[in-house]
């Protein structure tokens, strides 16, 4: 019987009180697993301070990190839930609900109208830790409200894309969003309205496949994953071994499918001077 162990130790901390650190203070970095301060981390935009990786963030923290409190959270359509009555291991309702009470919010997409700088803009965002960002029926009425706000006050609208593309619950009626949400982009162009698509990590799917693409000035994020399928599933098809960093933001600057790669801590800015040479 060990006795400091067993009997001195126990009386000392009874003693002097035992200190619990909280374990929710820091954050691993996926990128170079590096140990982060969470406050650290948030200051810095949630962009590790060592290799530069970009978190990936909810929508309510992207509103703050590009607005500051600069915004207005508005009302979207609501949406009859599971129209296909879904069910895998659990029923699609049961999903919903669970994603719902985990992010505070009601769908994939928040729709704020606000200030930045001196312009007033509107503004789509998609959170991908809603179930991976999806687009369903709701998320496609979000960007058309996004989109009728923007015509009606003649407003720049700024949307910014994180998904794994469309809502397989939800069937042809997710799909469905994609040519809805393309012909709601289009319209802003027939008045001359900016339409600023940013790209995040990842901007996949049927995302990247309609609206996302269609921007007047395409902006991503540094490393970010963009493309419609899988680098595997596309290496598999063709039987061929891909480039390196294929689908990254980098590699699609080079080959012209975007028009800027930025630093999430410049992205603001960027956006400011681009609004104020269009209008």
């Amino acid at each position: 019987m060990n006795w400091i162990t067993n009997f001195v130790r126990p009386k000392l901390q009874a003693f002097v009180g035992k200190k619990e650190v909280p374990d929710n203070l820091w954050e691993t970095c996926p990128k170079c697993s590096q140990m982060l301060l969470k406050k650290e981390l948030e200051a810095n935009l949630y962009v590790c301070k060592h290799c530069d990786y970009h978190f990936r963030i909810s929508a309510k923290k992207r509103l703050e990190c590009t607005f500051g409190n600069n915004f207005m959270i508005m009302d979207t359509p609501k949406i009859k839930p599971d129209p296909l009555k879904f069910k895998d291991s659990k029923k699609y309702t049961e999903r919903l609900k669970e994603a719902q009470k985990k992010n505070s919010v009601q769908d994939s997409v928040i729709v704020a109208s606000g200030t930045l700088g001196k312009k007033k803009i509107v503004s789509a965002i998609f959170d991908f830790n809603f179930m991976g960002g999806s687009m369903g029926m709701a998320a496609g009425e979000a960007i058309i409200t996004a989109c009728e706000f923007s015509r009606k006050n003649h407003l720049p609208l700024i949307i910014f894309s994180s998904s794994g593309g469309a809502r397989m619950q939800e069937g042809i009626l997710s799909l469905m969003q994609m040519p809805r949400t393309v012909i709601a982009v289009n319209s802003l162009s027939k008045t001359n309205i900016p339409f600023i698509s940013v790209l995040t990590d990842p901007t996949t799917g049927g995302v990247s496949a309609s609206f996302a693409m269609l921007g007047d000035i395409i902006i991503a994020e540094k490393d970010a994953t963009i493309g419609f399928a899988g680098s595997r599933v596309i290496e598999e098809t063709i039987k061929e071994k891909l480039p390196q960093n294929f689908q990254k933001s980098e590699y699609l600057i080079e080959k012209g499918m975007i028009d800027i790669v930025i630093h999430r801590k410049d992205l603001s800015k960027k956006i400011q001077d681009i609004l104020d040479f269009l209008i």
